[in-house]
């Protein structure tokens, strides 16, 4: 490790995929090391949303209390740039009282934004895309290609001239910002996170394994009162299905059932293939990362998570030199 790393204040990521036990490990980690939990899951920041989310119950958060969770009403949509900003706000207060943030979920997008920062690219505006669509009919997309190289030749040069949606995606940023995009992606990775990062990956060994704790987890929603709890949701009034949180893995499908759409029998089916969709999608990305995540698949994780920490040169509560 660099000297200008051990110079930055360190930080945990343990991502992993729905239903992997991220929850239990990052409990275990905060009563053992000075380790603060920060939520990072798109779905807990959300009042109401309790047994459908596997929140930590109230005896899990008295042993290890949980930031970021229950932070938003559900008819008030949250956002990846949102979630930046609250992060490092407490990833802040953590670190001035000497202590390590362990930030564990997962929603990919959201360590990615944390991590990387994000881009301000403003929205689609159509009127905009239909000039430069008329104008590439007219003149061919090497022609649009060509007009992007004389206002951000760097996006330019990493472009086919017939990548049409990719030119006039470029070329919409600029007319809208007057900012070439690159310059937008530049201004982006100047958003590095001053933190030094252990990134750990929690992976099934077996896949079916992770499919049945799917599918026993889901039931025993549905047993703990998820039909009640989705109810109760709808019962308020203004909520619907187009909100990020009634689209959640879960809530979506007992709210169709609610609405008449299919019986119980498909609803749990179709609420277990959504998570387990969710947990494919979520494997997917964990095993696109780079080098610097380190994953675990062993049984045995706990040794092999240690020998990661103590490497890291985070001690227990107990030990000297915790930081």
């Amino acid at each position: 490790m660099s000297h200008s790393l051990l110079t930055l204040p360190p930080a945990i990521f343990l991502m992993g995929p729905t239903a992997s036990g991220k929850t239990d490990i990052a409990i275990r980690l905060a009563q053992e090391y000075p380790i603060d939990i920060i939520s990072v899951d798109s779905s807990m920041v959300y009042r109401g949303l309790d047994i459908g989310t596997a929140k930590p119950s109230a005896a899990e958060l008295a042993l290890a209390p949980h930031r970021l969770i229950d932070i938003r009403d559900p008819a008030q949509p949250y956002s990846a740039a949102d979630f930046r900003v609250d992060a490092l706000r407490e990833m802040a207060d953590i670190s001035a009282q000497g202590r390590i943030p362990l930030l564990v979920g997962g929603t990919m997008l959201y360590f990615k934004a944390l991590k990387e920062g994000l881009a301000n690219l403003p929205e689609a505006n159509e009127v905009i895309r239909a000039e430069i669509t008329l104008e590439a009919q007219t003149y061919g997309w090497p022609a649009i290609h060509q007009k992007l190289a004389e206002v951000d030749p760097i996006t330019a040069a990493r472009l086919q001239p017939n990548d049409s949606q990719r030119l006039q995606r470029a070329l919409e940023v600029y007319y809208i910002t007057g900012k070439p995009l690159s310059a937008i992606h530049q201004e982006q990775e100047a958003q590095a996170l001053p933190y030094r990062l252990l990134e750990l990956a929690l992976l099934p060994k077996e896949r079916r394994i992770l499919h049945e704790r799917i599918e026993k987890r889901f039931d025993l929603m549905l047993a703990s009162g998820l039909i009640d709890e989705v109810r109760a949701l709808k019962a308020r009034g203004d909520l619907h299905l187009e909100l990020p949180a009634i689209r959640s893995v879960g809530y979506r499908q007992v709210w169709e059932y609610l609405d008449g759409l299919y019986d119980a029998e498909e609803m749990r089916y179709r609420g277990i293939v959504a998570t387990r969709q969710l947990a494919k999608r979520q494997h997917t990305w964990l095993r696109g990362l780079n080098d610097d995540v380190h994953q675990l698949y062993t049984e045995d994780i706990w040794i092999v998570l240690q020998d990661y920490l103590k490497k890291f040169k985070i001690s227990r509560k107990l030990e000297a030199g915790n930081c």
